[in-house]
């Protein structure tokens, strides 16, 4: 039986994987958080990596962030996640690990990218700028895995997940993203009898959106089936504007106030949508109701907040 080895499993990602991996019967399973070994410090990792000798490790570990944390943060976006990879990588060589599977982001894609964005899209134009110093780290993480692969044959893949969201996810308003920072946003405003609700930008960016459930199942199909030095993107291949995913939210909610968009503030990237061909090519099918996981997210999100061990990051 194959030993798992999960780094950021407290993680809203990592919890997902840990959970899949369960459901898929790996018994044999580590799960690392910050708490249990800090990546960034290179002697702890190897101790880690050499003493456990997995089969496989997952690297959902990583310092993440919304639009205000990315721009406000970005010494520590990007040196923070250089460590964590290099290190994890470096470690998992000396333990002769040969599956690593490394989660990068969509936000690695050129800001104006042709839509939907194939996996060839890498460094083909600009970044965005508000989240470049955390996209810069992870294509240097993907760049590492494809050089262990060169030159050591290591059976190591980058993928790469559109926004994930789901129980556990970091609903600050001021370091989280989007989606939970809306959930937060219109359920205060509903039970403290508010009319509106001020949301960042136009509206009008278009992004796509995947349950992080949804997302682990995915995963554990390109993990059974996926050998390549090239990424793979993970999505749903659809889309809603940021306005709609509003406006869903507020219904979900319940919130019966108005929307105020400030124009003052950036918008971040027009539209990020993943071209899911190849992962589809593996005989993944999404089946995802966009509406039911954002349900049940905000029932997460409700039952959290009651109990103060329910792990819920609001700041």
């Amino acid at each position: 039986m194959a030993r798992w080895l999960v780094a950021g499993s407290t993680g809203m990602a990592g919890r997902a994987i840990v959970r899949a991996a369960k459901n898929l019967g790996i018994s044999d399973l580590i799960e690392v958080s910050s708490q249990v070994c800090d990546l960034r410090d290179y002697q702890k990792t190897r101790n880690l990596l050499m003493d456990s000798k997995p089969d496989v490790v997952i690297d959902a570990a990583a310092k993440v962030g919304g639009i205000l944390a990315n721009s406000s943060q970005p010494v520590e976006f990007m040196t923070y996640n250089l460590q964590i990879q290099t290190n994890l990588f470096s470690a998992s060589h000396e333990a002769d690990v040969q599956k690593l599977v490394f989660l990068s982001s969509s936000c690695v894609y050129p800001k104006d990218a042709k839509q939907p964005i194939t996996e060839s899209a890498i460094l083909t134009g600009p970044l965005e700028e508000t989240n470049s110093a955390y996209a810069i780290a992870k294509i240097a993480g993907m760049r590492l895995i494809q050089a262990y692969r060169q030159q050591f044959n290591r059976d190591w893949i980058s993928v790469m997940p559109t926004n994930l969201f789901g129980s556990f996810d970091n609903f600050s308003t001021t370091s989280g993203h989007f989606l939970p920072a809306f959930i937060r946003k219109f359920h205060e405003a509903k039970i403290n009898h508010e009319n509106q609700v001020v949301l960042w930008g136009s509206g009008k960016p278009r992004r796509e959106l995947m349950d992080a459930d949804e997302f682990a199942r995915a995963l554990m199909t390109v993990i059974k089936h996926y050998d390549s030095g090239e990424i793979i993107n993970i999505g749903t291949g659809q889309d809603l504007s940021i306005k709609e995913i509003a406006e869903l939210v507020k219904k979900i909610v319940g919130f019966e106030g108005d929307i105020i968009w400030d124009l003052s503030k950036p918008d971040g990237t027009p539209r990020k949508l993943l071209d899911v061909t190849k992962l589809e090519a593996l005989g993944y099918t999404c089946n995802e109701d966009l509406e039911t996981s954002i349900l049940k997210t905000y029932e997460w999100f409700k039952l959290a907040i009651s109990q103060p061990t329910s792990g819920l990051r609001l700041s």
